[in-house]
């Protein structure tokens, strides 16, 4: 499957937006220009019927025919015809010549004196109609007198005036008016359609330029960091990505690291046991049998300490080996690890104290967490100097061992839990996996293991 592009996703938002944008923005300017239009074409129907009233208020016998009406055609109008009906009371109804078209049913019944618009259609012709009705005045004296005479006897004479014209000239402006609208977004779609792809690939050239500046980069080429482009979105982004090859640099060295110390342990023991059996073999030192098996067996008990260390380790690491939460009587329990590291300590005229009271009960999982303190007191007692005092110091919140490290800098305390680092040389037993089964183990039980260096003194600190 092919991958999905940038640019055309770019281009696609672009278009949409623009079609969005323009397209509504049309839409609006149509309906605005159309409103207008008919407004304007309605003022000007009403403009020609009121003339026509007025020459109904002169009560001009030759109306009908007027050829000065048919040349009363507003601007919007064209020169569209124009008909028109009136009906009076007591009079017969006068009509244009040609008459309207279309004159509906009881429409002369059906007004009032405010205009009254509608569109009215007569085969393909559309019609724009007004209609009204309206109190034609005399005009002169005589007929002012008769009509006060007359309006002593009935109401005064009421008209209606039906006025039409056709749509067409309007019709063709509102249709020329709705494709240039139209047309003026298509067209600047088809042209977004053309430059935006070739805008967008040109905008994008920075990140093909950050992908090949990438390619030289990798495991074999530890060190390289890519150069910032001077771009505000790409130069966070280089950040980050210079990051990560920080951090993967520091993984690789952990690995190396930890991949040198494996095959030295393994090694160093292996070389051991073939130094012996050679040796014995063929240069008899003249010890005896269970002298030689006891030392194979001390060799290969360290090897397989090693060994079973790292399946431990690999098991917390991947989260195979889950905590089995009991309660657990935790002073008895502290005094039997502590008994259990003494004779380390006598050997080396390492003194370890206990102070203190924990708490009575803990609800924790004994195995993991004799992993945790027995590598903290065992490597308090491997590497604290000869005749130092190892101090356990127990509260109901946590416990904390300290002992002498004069050669321990406050930078060695990150490089705490990694695996066979060790800062003093090597003793024998002690591969460098104990601070990592200790931080494994106290990541497995959810507990915070922090380490502080004051006084000369190192300080190992395990909240329960």
């Amino acid at each position: 499957m092919k991958p999905a592009s940038l640019s055309a996703r770019i281009t696609l938002l672009l278009v949409i937006t623009s079609l969005v944008i323009l397209g509504g923005g049309a839409k609006l300017m149509d309906w605005r220009i159309d409103h207008e239009m008919e407004g304007r074409f309605q003022q000007n129907l009403v403009t020609q019927a009121v003339a026509v009233s007025s020459m109904v208020q002169l009560e001009q016998d030759e109306i009908p025919g007027n050829p000065a009406m048919q040349s009363q055609a507003g601007v919007l109008g064209g020169s569209s015809p124009t008909y028109y009906a009136v009906r009076c009371d007591g009079e017969p109804p006068r009509f244009s010549t040609p008459p309207p078209p279309v004159v509906p049913t009881d429409w002369a019944h059906q007004v009032s004196t405010q205009p009254n618009f509608a569109r009215l259609h007569h085969g393909d012709q559309h019609l724009g109609s007004v209609r009204f009705s309206f109190v034609p005045d005399p005009v002169d004296s005589s007929e002012k007198a008769a009509t006060q005479v007359a309006s002593d006897n009935r109401a005064p004479r009421q008209c209606a005036l039906l006025f039409e014209q056709d749509r067409k000239a309007i019709d063709q402006i509102l249709l020329a008016t709705d494709w240039i609208l139209l047309l003026g977004p298509a067209l600047a779609l088809a042209i977004a359609l053309i430059a935006v792809p070739l805008i967008v690939r040109r905008g994008l050239r920075p990140v093909g330029v950050l992908v090949e500046r990438m390619r030289d980069i990798g495991p074999n080429a530890p060190g390289q960091r890519l150069a910032t482009l001077g771009l505000r979105e790409l130069d966070p982004l280089v950040g980050r990505f210079n990051d990560v090859l920080g951090r993967m640099d520091e993984g690789l060295a952990r690995e190396r690291q930890f991949a040198s110390g494996l095959a030295h342990e393994t090694r160093t023991r292996l070389a051991e046991l073939r130094a012996l059996t050679e040796i014995e073999a063929r240069y008899p030192s003249g010890r005896s049998l269970p002298d030689v098996l006891g030392e194979i067996g001390h060799i290969g008990a360290e090897l397989e300490a090693t060994v079973t260390a790292l399946l431990l380790l690999t098991r917390l690491k991947s989260g195979l080996e889950q905590p089995q939460r009991q309660s657990l009587e935790l002073l008895p329990w502290l005094q039997r690890q502590v008994l259990r590291q003494q004779p380390a300590a006598s050997e080396r005229g390492i003194e370890l104290d206990v102070e203190g009271t924990p708490p009575t009960n803990l609800h924790t999982d004994p195995a993991l967490l004799e992993v945790i303190i027995a590598n903290l007191i065992g490597n308090a007692c491997a590497y604290a100097p000869t005749g130092d005092r190892v101090v356990l110091r127990l509260s109901r919140e946590a416990m904390v061992i300290h002992n002498a490290a004069p050669d321990l800098e406050a930078c060695d305390l990150d490089n705490f839990g990694e695996r066979f680092w060790r800062k003093q040389p090597p003793h024998a037993g002690h591969a460098g996996l104990g601070l990592a089964l200790a931080h494994a183990a106290a990541h497995a039980l959810a507990v915070p293991l922090d380490f502080a260096l004051k006084d000369g003194r190192v300080h190992a600190r395990l909240a329960w």
